[in-house]
């Protein structure tokens, strides 16, 4: 009896057979992963790892990865560059950097405004000529503001808008004029002469006007190519360059010296940079059917936002430069470039028909080849 009570415990078991029955599980577990493990599909095996024999365990994060894209430019375009320069420089210094690279991104959006142009719905539930081109011609003829005072052609009087229908006209509101103390700019773009009568009103009002022609051989300051010296401070003076207005930005833009450009066709944004403007007060253009893709250029880049008086031609006969599609397609387009203009604060003042009535080579005889639209920037 003694011996009995020797080899028994309190929980009633043999204390040394408890413990081999608890040392036989962890031993067939140990086993079964010896034997079998290996045996098992790689998928099965999802948060094991062997490393030297040893078995691990890892563990999964569900914190969103955070990638180096996060940390530097918002996309994998030309902010990569600036990324990949970083890793050379210490952490503070990759900080500020990253800090100045995102604030120029922001400062840089802020100016370009719109990024692409904003394709309008067509007119009715289906494409249709009539439908697209009744929006048209209802979009540049009716005038959007009305001004008691306006300045026309070869005048630098304000005055009421005359009984007979100008070629363009300038609204002369106060609150929409440049300032009688402070310069004005103007520019032209014109190649058929037309723009006599602007560059003689602007010249009278004293602002620092600049003339553009590719087909001009006298050239400010005596050259023959496309100098863009500035004539600032001599207000009236009509400085002349042999240079034409570009709708395709150049896709890496290289330090330009300010007063020349190095081409005779550059981006109205180029052309103010290199004459060191920051805003044009006029601006006239007949582009001879490129005006609609210069127009999404400003667009595109937010140069509209440095513009308050524009007078431009529009030419409806052919599509234009760059500009292709079915008829339908085109007159749509242009309604979204006139919806741009708009969406800029662009106000149409002043509409005037010009000769002919064929439109994308039709005979419409309610329309006419071209228009001269005077617009004025109502947000400046």
């Amino acid at each position: 009896m003694r011996t009995c009570v020797r080899w028994w415990g309190r929980g009633g078991l043999p204390t040394r057979s408890g413990i081999l029955l608890l040392l036989v599980p962890t031993f067939l577990l140990a086993l079964q992963l010896l034997v079998v493990g290996p045996w098992l599909p790689r998928a099965t095996r999802v948060g094991v790892e062997e490393q030297e024999g040893a078995v691990a365990f890892s563990v999964i994060s569900i914190e969103p990865e955070r990638s180096s894209r996060q940390r530097g430019s918002p996309s994998g375009g030309p902010g990569q560059e600036e990324e990949d320069e970083e890793v050379e420089v210490e952490d503070g210094g990759r900080r500020e950097g990253a800090r100045a690279f995102e604030d120029e991104n922001e400062m840089h959006s802020r100016q370009m405004g719109p990024r692409t142009l904003e394709v309008q719905p067509w007119a009715s539930d289906k494409p249709s000529f009539t439908a697209e081109l009744n929006r048209i011609i209802t979009s540049i003829t009716r005038p959007q503001l009305n001004c008691s005072r306006v300045l026309s052609p070869g005048q630098a009087q304000a005055s009421q808008p005359p009984a007979d229908s100008p070629h363009w006209l300038l609204c002369a509101e106060d609150w929409l004029l440049p300032a009688a103390d402070r310069p004005c700019v103007a520019y032209s773009f014109s190649m058929d002469g037309r723009d006599a009568e602007f560059l003689k009103t602007v010249s009278l009002l004293g602002c620092e006007v600049h003339s553009f022609d590719p087909s001009n051989s006298n050239a400010s300051g005596g050259h023959l190519g496309n100098s863009l010296a500035s004539n600032h401070g001599d207000g009236g003076v009509v400085s002349r360059h042999k240079m034409w207005l570009e709708w395709r930005a150049p896709r890496k833009r290289k330090h330009k010296t300010r007063g020349n450009l190095g081409s005779v066709s550059q981006t109205l944004a180029d052309i103010m940079a290199a004459l060191g403007h920051h805003t044009v007060h006029f601006l006239y253009a007949d582009l001879l059917s490129a005006e609609w893709r210069v127009f999404q250029n400003w667009i595109e880049l937010g140069t509209l936002q440095s513009v308050h008086h524009v007078v431009a031609t529009v030419h409806l006969q052919w599509a234009g430069f760059e500009v292709g599609g079915t008829n339908e397609e085109v007159l749509r387009y242009w309604f979204s470039v006139l919806q741009g203009l708009q969406a800029f604060g662009l106000k149409l003042v002043h509409s005037s028909a010009g000769e002919g009535h064929s439109v994308l080579k039709q005979t419409v005889p309610n329309a006419h080849s071209s228009y001269t639209l005077s617009w004025v920037n109502t947000r400046h």
